[in-house]
């Protein structure tokens, strides 16, 4: 089993001008430590409007950075929104192969259609239609990342033609693509698609054991590839996932502080039952409250892996033994210092050992697998896309309202350009025939 982290950002009010700038500069330290201590992935949130629970609002802005300070560390989208209102599916491609190429091939491209009425209410986005939304944008951006030329594509909600985008991925065919899982249908439709997937646990090794069992045996037997590369994986993260270590149990709990059961309750804010005013509503201030009628929300048993390197190993292994493939540790509001001796602990003496039987565990599921693969290419369906007409061209003067309108800024920038040159050869003639007389 692979050990993550988890990123979404957390920044409860009140507020200074230079928190958010101090909220990014920590991450980077913290990254660039979990890197040389042997996490497997930073996997990074893509979240709007939600005040206080998520600030990354652009993941690929900090992956970016990431990239350029780690070696090994995967860089995870954990999620991407792909609604194209939200992220237009040509542009998920463009920033996704510029990561991987910056990154030198390390992209895992997580996907996802929203959920909260924040972000779909925000973009105008009816949840009717987010589901039919991912699967046409996640088909256009993988498209656009291995067809030289994309050859265009005519749907529901993403119409586009021809274009040739650039750059490719480093990773061929493309990045490990993944779904966002929050229910045991969701997960089903991983497998059923031949995808990674990201699934919330919430109750514990034992469900998510048969939640693994369920992905790999949806995956036989009605997995039929939607993407070039199948990636038959699932990881759990959850509200029970969050980390801090520290030399002791009980310095541990007192370094989370109250911030453990944040982001669980911010997905009830957001998500459910919160009535939310923007830039207005407290939600840090209302976790507060409800951790004071009980503390068991922010320092429940189980909670995580909290406590002494000792304890953080002991409920690791649970989750090892469930057979999941990875599992991302959050990291709720907490402080910066506590986090990088967190890391720094669980390098040295936690990670260690599940690195090893990871790199067995990868192994020995790789030759079990093969069978299975051949299944799925077998039932691989031939592809859909049409073939580029070789005819096919387009002008470089943008034309619109049935041929009524032409945009004339270049043009007329041109003409600006040339009527310049022209005057500076008259100066420069008149300057040589004064130099003459």
């Amino acid at each position: 089993m692979k050990i993550s982290l988890f990123y979404e950002f957390a920044l409860p009010r009140p507020w200074s001008d230079d928190d958010e700038r101090q909220l990014f500069s920590d991450g980077l330290d913290e990254v660039e430590l979990a890197d040389k201590a042997g996490f497997s992935t930073v996997w990074l949130t893509e979240h709007h409007f939600l005040e206080e629970y998520c600030h990354a609002t652009a993941p690929e802005m900090f992956l970016a950075a990431a990239s350029q300070r780690t070696k090994n560390i995967r860089l995870g989208f954990g999620i991407m929104h792909l609604p194209p209102v939200v992220n237009h599916p040509a542009r998920v491609a463009e920033r996704v192969a510029t990561l991987d190429l910056l990154s030198g091939g390390r992209v895992e491209f997580g996907t996802g259609e929203g959920s909260s009425i924040a972000e779909l209410g925000g973009f105008g986005i009816d949840p009717a239609d987010k589901r039919t939304q991912w699967e046409e944008a996640l088909e256009v951006s993988i498209r656009c990342m291995t067809e030289e030329p994309f050859t265009g594509f005519d749907g529901q909600h993403v119409q586009m033609p021809a274009r040739n985008v650039v750059p490719k991925p480093m990773q061929k065919p493309h990045p490990p693509v993944w779904v966002a899982c929050t229910r045991p249908a969701s997960v089903q439709m991983a497998a059923q698609k031949c995808i990674g997937a990201l699934s919330f646990a919430y109750t514990g090794p034992g469900p998510l054991a048969e939640r693994v069992n369920g992905y790999y045996k949806e995956l036989e037997e009605n997995g039929v590839p939607v993407t070039p590369q199948v990636n038959p994986n699932i990881l759990a993260i959850g509200g029970d996932l969050s980390m801090m270590v520290a030399p002791t149990d009980e310095q541990a709990i007192a370094r989370l502080g109250v911030g453990g059961g944040f982001f669980s309750f911010g997905i009830m804010h957001y998500y459910m039952t919160g009535e939310h005013t923007p830039g207005r509503t407290g939600v840090w201030n209302r976790y507060l409250e409800e951790v004071e009628k009980d503390p068991t929300l922010a320092y429940g048993p189980g909670r995580g892996a909290i406590g002494s390197p000792a304890t953080a190993r002991e409920f690791l292994r649970g989750y090892e033994e469930s057979g999941v493939d990875e599992l991302i540790l959050l990291l709720n509001p907490r402080s910066h210092e506590a986090t990088m001796e967190a890391i720094e602990l669980m390098g040295k003496e936690v990670l260690p050992e599940f690195i090893e039987r990871d790199e067995k565990a990868v192994a020995e599921k790789a030759k079990r697998l093969e069978p299975v693969l051949e299944k799925l290419e077998a039932r691989r369906l031939a592809p859909t896309a049409p073939a580029f007409d070789e005819s096919y061209s387009f002008g470089g003067l943008p034309t619109g309202r049935g041929g009524t309108f032409t945009a004339t800024e270049i043009p007329e920038a041109m003409a600006e350009m040339n009527e310049g040159r022209v005057q500076a050869a008259q100066l420069a003639k008149e300057e040589r025939e004064r130099g003459q007389q």
